[in-house]
């Protein structure tokens, strides 16, 4: 028995309790869980459709830059929200503990913990990538929060109303003229 035949076996319990991790560090985790109509819960969703993706290039061994589509999938999500960059890519170390304990409560596979270090390498691999990916649009997001202070936008979307702010500042002006 291989570690591939071991990935095909417990992929869905794998993914499953991955998922629920990464959607635990959220605080609508609840809801993020139970929801799985991707078009009611887009967060769960996305987050769920893209690990599955990336469990099976890790699992394959493939090449770390096919990694890049479904890590921006989740990291994509992960990057506008509050996370810290550590707290937004951590969740992506957790499959390999994941696979070690599913491995290990299997006695047929238990044998192939000591040989997952392709494996293991390759999520590192995943981690850094996410990192890449999570700064990119980190910037995408500063230079377009620069690009509304710039052109004066930031006015209307991060204020109260225009003409509320208007009469709160010239009070006296208004009462005056009235």
């Amino acid at each position: 028995m291989d570690v591939a035949e071991g990935f095909r076996c417990h992929r869905e319990k794998i993914v499953d309790r991955w998922v629920e991790y990464v959607l635990s560090t959220y605080t609508s985790s609840g809801f993020f869980l139970k929801e799985r109509d991707k078009f009611a819960n887009p967060v769960g969703g996305n987050l769920r459709e893209g690990l599955q993706k990336l469990f099976l290039l890790l699992s394959k061994g493939a090449d770390p830059k096919e990694f890049t589509a479904p890590l921006e999938q989740i990291i994509s999500i992960r990057s506008v929200q509050e996370f810290t960059p550590a707290q937004a890519v951590a969740p992506l170390n957790a499959v390999k503990h994941i696979v070690r304990e599913v491995f290990e409560a299997d006695k047929e596979r238990k044998q192939l913990v000591d040989v997952l270090y392709d494996f293991e390498f390759n999520v590192d691999l995943a981690v850094l990538a996410a990192f890449d990916i999570y700064m990119k649009y980190r910037e995408r997001l500063y230079q377009v929060r620069i690009n509304e202070i710039r052109s004066g936008n930031h006015v209307l979307t991060d204020s109260k109303c225009p003409s509320n702010r208007l009469a709160g500042d010239n009070k006296g002006v208004i009462k005056g003229a009235l």
